[in-house]
């Protein structure tokens, strides 16, 4: 159908539109890229046996819905991408506020211009791009702004008594006829004001200032609400619960592959980073293992969540603090390296609400405790498990890496901003790491090789084999009993 041609409610009878609900258009779009074997949700991850074909099946059902999940769990996200099942244009009268559809009208503007002009009536095109809309649900909201109200200067200027129902201002949900509308975090919405949504999502009508008005929109309600708000904040009232359909519960992704999915495709890294800072996989997949640590936390709180907004910001703080040691050092290219994990220490202290026992522990304490936490539970996929007690004639395959530490004068110096070639020399100078490596993981490429001897130092630490100590310009490793013994 060629929609420039089509600017007149005659023209459009005689192309044989057919105009039909958005829950229709919904549920005929997705039929057909089911049958299509399309993706229906495009850069959603982790949702694809869960969360998706509830959604599908809701959408089948012709439901408003409620997305119900902790924070950055995609709902927004999910609720946009439902715009991609709808007919790329659709007509509406020109000229009208609520998008009225020339074959249905439901405006008092719009049935009276159909009546005066006809198959004359001016026609226009809504592209899908704009039928969403949004409002956040704030205390502040009134039935005014999402449903309407008189307006005192329409009346003045039209000349009209409050009695004319012409004097009404349309809120946002009425102006949103025919689109697909996002109220987030619903249980901040004043009970008052989700008692006014009752008729719109049963009915499908509204009720402005006592007009006996009835205007039958025609609306796909998507709302989001986070579990915490129902006890922290307000909750939603039943009657309101039992007039949407479905219920769907989001959550976070199950296994760090998801997660690195989901960080890479969302962290904005410009050409340049990803040209000059190498990531090796195992700093990936330690990234992603500090938020799962976090997740499970005892300091952290659970029912507040733990955002996928961290892993995404913490991933470009990064790179941000490879970038920034090798422009210090003018390296050309670096890899990134454990101690750079101290630089997203800021995206975890931000994104992360505290217990009790956390706030006495203090937030970077316990950002420093999750991704220690996070080096001993992927430490035990590349190593042999460093056993905390043993008999004095039991041989631990890092014995020569302690011994190594023990007969040190001084303690094993890391610095932040050293530079690469510096940073390489030094952790060769420790021989035994070496032999461990080549022992356990041979096969490592050049660019993973430093990084990995470091996360065995690391680990040393984690699991009382060594000590560190954090200083202003970087890590400081030593054998927690040779310093004591050779001071005796």
């Amino acid at each position: 159908m060629n929609i420039e041609n089509i600017k007149t409610l005659g023209a459009l009878k005689a192309s044989g539109y057919k105009s039909k609900s958005i829950k229709d258009e919904l549920r005929e779009n997705l039929i057909t890229k089911i049958k299509n074997n399309q993706t229906t949700f495009e850069g959603v991850h982790g949702y694809e046996n869960t969360v998706i074909p509830e959604l599908e099946r809701a959408i089948l059902s012709r439901h408003n819905m409620n997305l119900l999940g902790l924070r950055g769990q995609a709902k927004t996200r999910l609720a946009r991408l439902m715009l991609n099942l709808l007919d790329e244009y659709i007509p509406y009268v020109a000229g009208s506020e609520i998008n009225d559809d020339p074959f249905h009208p439901i405006s008092r503007y719009a049935k009276e211009l159909i009546k005066e002009k006809g198959d004359e009536t001016p026609v226009l095109w809504l592209h899908r791009s704009e039928r969403f809309a949004e409002k956040l649900a704030t205390p502040d909201v009134t039935v005014a702004d999402i449903i309407g109200d008189v307006d005192p200067i329409k009346a003045a200027n039209l000349k009209l008594s409050y009695a004319d129902d012409r004097v009404i201002h349309y809120g946002m949900i009425p102006r949103a006829n025919r689109c697909i509308f996002v109220i987030n975090e619903l249980p901040d919405l004043q009970a008052r004001i989700q008692v006014a949504l009752f008729n719109i999502l049963q009915e499908g009508d509204i009720q402005i200032r006592g007009f006996k008005l009835r205007l039958p929109l025609d609306i796909q309600f998507v709302f989001t609400a986070n579990p915490e708000d129902y006890t922290n904040r307000g909750s939603i009232v039943t009657p309101l619960k039992d007039r949407i359909g479905s219920q769907i519960l989001t959550h976070y992704p199950k296994d760090i592959k998801t997660a690195r999915v989901i960080t890479e495709q969302e962290a904005k890294i410009v050409a340049r980073q990803n040209a000059s800072v190498i990531v090796p996989d195992l700093a990936r997949d330690l990234l992603e293992q500090i938020v799962f640590e976090a997740r499970e936390s005892e300091f952290i709180d659970a029912k507040s969540g733990v955002s996928a907004r961290l892993s995404i910001t913490a991933f470009e703080n990064l790179l941000s603090t490879a970038e920034r040691r090798s422009l210090m050092n003018n390296d050309g290219q670096t890899i990134v390296r454990l101690s750079d994990f101290i630089g997203i220490i800021p995206s975890i202290t931000g994104k992360v609400e505290l217990v009790y026992e956390g706030e006495q522990e203090g937030s970077i304490s316990v950002a420093y405790g999750l991704i220690g936490d996070a080096v001993k539970s992927l430490f035990v996929a590349y190593f042999p498990k460093i056993e905390k007690l043993k008999k004095q004639t039991d041989v631990s395959p890092y014995d020569d890496i302690v011994s190594w530490f023990f007969n040190l004068k001084d303690g094993f110096e890391l610095l932040d901003d050293l530079s690469d070639e510096g940073y390489k020399t030094l952790l060769g100078s420790i021989t035994p790491l070496n032999d461990l490596l080549e022992k356990y993981q041979p096969n490592l490429s050049n660019q993973d090789r430093y990084f990995v001897k470091e996360f065995v130092l690391w680990a040393l630490v984690e699991f009382k084999q060594l000590s560190k100590q954090r200083f202003t310009e970087g890590v400081q490793f030593k054998d927690p009993y040779g310093s004591f013994i050779s001071g005796i």
